[in-house]
């Protein structure tokens, strides 16, 4: 088992199977998020739920465990192999690989990672390591309609931004996924392009569209 998951076919495995992870985690944060639109009552009630019910809090971890062990990997892969030949996390037939996507996949991974970072002081953090929450000054509602006021106009920008680098990334990875589990023959492969195709989209413009509304609004 050791020299299999050591082997290219055992790395690019591990790859598809974690990056699974980060499909269904951001699958499940964007529904989360768009309650926000629904209303504060509405987006605290789940909020509380998702952190403080057992089962879900350990969905929770186990989903996002996956998704930083996805990327960690990847930037790992890549160290070791840069003198070598590198193990892509790529479509199988590389000569249909031309896209920007799938030429760049670390710089948009590592591009996702660094405001990941940011993202997680602008929320978890106050969330969990604050008590904003516990003292009653702020609910997660708050933090997420403050982020994205008039006086925090880049925080707006650099977000769509990482949204749509997000979908660009992920637009190649939801193909190579599945196609290195084995779904690579012609009719898969249509329709794990268009399948990828538009769950990048809905990635992308799902969460774009929070803080744009939010911005949009705090100026009517």
């Amino acid at each position: 088992m050791s020299s299999f998951l050591g082997s290219s076919i055992g790395k690019k495995l591990i790859m598809s199977v974690t990056g699974l992870f980060l499909i269904m985690f951001l699958l499940v944060h964007l529904f989360l998020n768009l309650l926000t639109l629904v209303g504060s009552d509405v987006f605290n009630t789940a909020a509380h739920f998702m952190g403080t019910n057992p089962i879900m809090k350990v969905m929770e971890f186990a989903l996002a465990a996956g998704f930083l062990f996805h990327m960690v990997y990847a930037l790992y892969l890549t160290i070791v192999n840069q003198n070598a030949r590198p193990v892509k996390y790529a479509v199988a037939n590389k000569s249909k690989a031309t896209s920007w996507a799938s030429k760049n996949m670390l710089i948009t991974g590592g591009v996702v990672l660094i405001f990941l970072v940011l993202h997680l002081m602008n929320y978890y953090y106050k969330i969990k390591f604050t008590d904003l929450i516990e003292s009653g000054e702020m609910t997660e509602y708050d933090l997420v309609v403050g982020l994205f006021q008039p006086e925090n106009w880049y925080y707006v920008v650099i977000y769509i931004g990482w949204f749509i680098l997000l979908g660009l990334h992920l637009n190649h990875a939801f193909q190579s996924a599945f196609q290195t589990l084995g779904l690579n023959n012609k009719t898969w492969e249509r329709r794990l392009i268009v399948i990828g195709n538009i769950y990048a989209l809905v990635i992308s413009i799902g969460f774009s569209i929070i803080p744009i509304y939010f911005f949009i609004n705090s100026l009517m």
